[in-house]
């Protein structure tokens, strides 16, 4: 519900938009692949070497508030960069990002573990966390709107979902780095030095994708802003003012992505190794395979959206998505010792019925703000809802466990299918209020479905 760009300038020519797309997907790859990786070994690995109690559920938790202070320092980010790339530009910021990023995954895979170095081991992780945060705080924003605003209006949810597939090609090699390393090694070799190995790739990631960020060009829409001399001042506060309902909208319609991915990309990893005692490299290869598949469902959505409505495909697949939950588990109880049955209730629900709802989302949020506070504001909208949506979903749904069993996880797939009806409640907010704007709007503006 904000401006379309002006002219696209760069975008018109097929050879450059395709250069934009794919240095923002190849960057929100490493970006994922660093924040992600964290996750992954979050249950199995680090609640053993950094976090130990006599009772493994409290380190669990423990492991898993660590990766919960990620997304508390996501809005942080967001607002940082957000402010700079609405101010400077959006180049600049997804180099900076980048480099910050791959820098603490780095320094995660040197950390001491705790028999070494006692309370100071946890701290450290708690610290480079919190700088992960940070630097895919601002990531996520920028790499969107490099190919949302290079894009052609009537292609924007195809073009602006593509660095979305960077989270399934992220976890994906995170999840399969992670599962390799664990069938290559033994139990006490992985826990040595394998898992560190993940983490160490990292400087390699890093320095190729600074390079291919180095040599794309800053976004047509933007460069109007600044040759118009139309920055806001201070595009947080311009942001809050201007477009409040939107900020609370786009919050809401995150609810379910951020809910759902942690349910089953993190939570489901330690739930099926640790409490139906699936091995583990399958578990981490059934995730692998989802995100395989959302490689090529995430696009088909963003498609999709321009074909039939952002807030229509939106809404129907936030019910889809959170209402997934109670089938998938309920196959995880009933064939726990089938790898095919666990998979493909991994595959349904994570790497099919979740694209619906991340597929659109990047052309959505970027429509409800115009282009002189969009950074800030799809940063801040999406990275200050995964405090609760995505944060706290590792913390929540172990709770929930707790309370109802390890053979009644329903509270956690109600924890779900609320999410779901939350976000499709917003998204519908969001449509009809994009109708009700473009009624009034001047002759010959498009706003989104």
């Amino acid at each position: 519900m904000a401006e379309i760009g002006r002219g696209t300038g760069e975008a018109g020519r097929p050879g450059g938009l395709r250069r934009v797309v794919a240095a923002a997907l190849i960057g929100a790859t490493i970006e994922w692949y660093d924040f992600f990786l964290y996750g992954v070994v979050a249950g199995i690995v680090l609640n053993k070497l950094y976090f130990p109690a006599s009772d493994p559920l409290v380190s669990t938790l423990l492991a898993y508030a660590t990766f919960a202070v990620g997304f508390v320092a996501r809005p942080l980010g967001g607002i940082v960069f957000g402010h700079f790339g609405d101010r400077i530009g959006r180049k600049s910021m997804l180099v900076i990002t980048l480099m910050l990023m791959g820098v603490a995954t780095f320094l995660i895979g040197l950390v001491p573990t705790y028999a070494q170095i006692g309370v100071a081991a946890p701290v450290l992780l708690l610290l480079l966390r919190v700088v992960q945060g940070i630097g895919l705080g601002g990531e996520w924003g920028g790499a969107v709107l490099m190919a949302f605003e290079y894009a052609p209006p009537e292609r924007r949810g195809l073009y602006a979902s593509i660095p979305q597939i960077g989270l399934a090609l992220g976890l994906c090699l995170a999840s399969g780095v992670v599962a390799l390393l664990s069938y290559s090694l033994s139990e006490e070799q992985f826990l040595a030095f394998g898992w560190r190995l993940a983490f160490l790739l990292s400087v390699a990631l890093v320095a190729v994708g600074a390079y291919i960020r180095l040599n794309v060009m800053e976004t047509p829409e933007f460069a109007a802003v600044k040759e118009e001399n139309r920055e806001a001042a201070i595009p947080f506060v311009a942001m809050i003012r201007g477009y409040p309902k939107n900020v609370l909208a786009g919050m809401g319609a995150r609810t379910v992505d951020g809910v759902l991915f942690n349910i089953f990309a993190v939570f489901s990893i330690g739930y099926l190794t640790q409490t139906l005692h699936v091995p583990r490299t399958q578990a981490l290869l059934g995730v692998a395979v989802a995100a395989i598949v959302l490689c090529g469902t995430i696009p088909l959505f963003g498609w999709l959206s321009d074909r039939l409505g952002r807030t229509r495909v939106y809404a129907w697949g936030s019910l889809a998505t959170g209402f997934s939950a109670f089938p998938a588990f309920w196959v995880f109880l009933t064939f726990p010792e089938s790898i095919a049955a666990i998979w493909l209730a991994l595959i349904v629900p994570f790497g099919i019925l979740y694209a619906s709802v991340y597929g659109p989302e990047a052309a959505l949020f970027s429509e409800l703000f115009p282009a002189r506070v969009r950074y800030t504001g799809i940063s801040f909208v999406y990275q200050f809802s995964g405090i609760f949506a995505s944060g706290l979903t590792p913390i929540v749904a172990t709770a929930l466990l707790q309370v109802s069993g390890a053979d009644r996880p329903w509270l956690v797939c109600a924890y779900c299918a609320l999410a779901g009806l939350i976000s499709a409640g917003s998204a519908i907010w969001i449509g009809r209020a994009g109708r009700r704007e473009a009624e009034a709007a001047p002759a010959g503006r498009t706003l989104p479905a």
